[in-house]
């Protein structure tokens, strides 16, 4: 263990404050003999408070070393513990989630770069979590429970698929080596059924990734360009959602995107 260091280039930053690990547990609502997946488990600091709550724990890694210190260390697990947890040596993009029990629950402290790639993959995945407890960087937590006027991809496709609750900061001071921002829990519980359940969840999204397809420009030149049509029938599509000519897309709700892709699907 103390040959091992954080690597820069896979935004490796360990934390080992326990009041804050039994946050991230707390968040993801881990109770025992729940199928957990840890996305990164470093040293191992939150894979043992897990393990501790009594659940089992998938903990995919893709530095080598770190994996093979983690093996190492679950050799010497007594017999309870380590029946219950598994290491894999894998990149999370490319992990097959299908491959884990039906309403697992998702716990980690991610790097910073993988936190919008992650979210998407296991909301928009064929076997989501029930729950996802991320330990993130403050500000993208707050993109993600953005209101409109400040709305994005990722705050409308986690809004659509989840409820969200922000919870504890996390300091950068307690991180080895420190970022330089602050992080915080963010609690991404899936919802029971659609949100939307008359719309296609491709078509909808459809309309909102063409809708954000041109930053800083009105609504009606990026759903021009991202679909493929034109201004006029953008206007039309705008004006038969009865929204305002001016609209931009970070300043819909989910409900005004819903209206647009009713009327689009029509």
């Amino acid at each position: 263990m103390n040959s091992l260091h954080p690597k820069k280039s896979l935004g490796q930053h360990w934390l080992f404050d326990v009041d804050s690990l039994n946050a991230m547990a707390e968040a993801a609502e881990v109770n025992s003999g729940d199928a957990v997946l840890e996305v990164g488990p470093g040293l191992g600091t939150l894979t043992e408070v897990l393990l501790n709550h009594g659940a089992n724990v998938t903990a995919v890694e893709v530095d080598k070393d770190l994996y093979e210190n983690l093996i190492s260390k679950s050799s010497q697990l007594s017999g309870q513990y380590k029946s219950h947890l598994t290491v894999i040596n894998e990149d999370i993009l490319q992990f097959d989630l299908s491959s884990l029990p039906k309403n697992y629950k998702v716990c980690a402290n991610i790097p910073y770069y993988l936190t919008s790639n992650l979210i998407r993959r296991m909301l928009e995945c064929n076997n989501p979590p029930s729950v996802i407890a991320l330990l993130i960087q403050k500000e993208v937590a707050e993109r993600i429970v953005a209101t409109p006027g400040q709305m994005s991809i990722l705050s409308v496709a986690t809004q659509f698929y989840a409820e969200i609750e922000l919870r504890e900061l996390v300091p950068a001071q307690l991180f080895t080596p420190p970022p330089k921002v602050d992080s915080q829990i963010i609690q991404i519980k899936l919802r029971g059924k659609p949100l939307f359940p008359d719309v296609d969840s491709e078509k909808f999204f459809q309309i909102v990734k063409a809708g954000f397809s041109e930053k800083r420009k009105k609504l009606r030149s990026s759903l021009s360009g991202g679909l493929r049509i034109s201004k006029n029938d953008a206007d039309d599509l705008i004006g038969r959602a009865k929204m305002a000519p001016g609209s931009r897309a970070q300043e819909l709700t989910l409900e005004q995107w819903h209206e647009l892709a009713k009327v689009y699907c029509g």
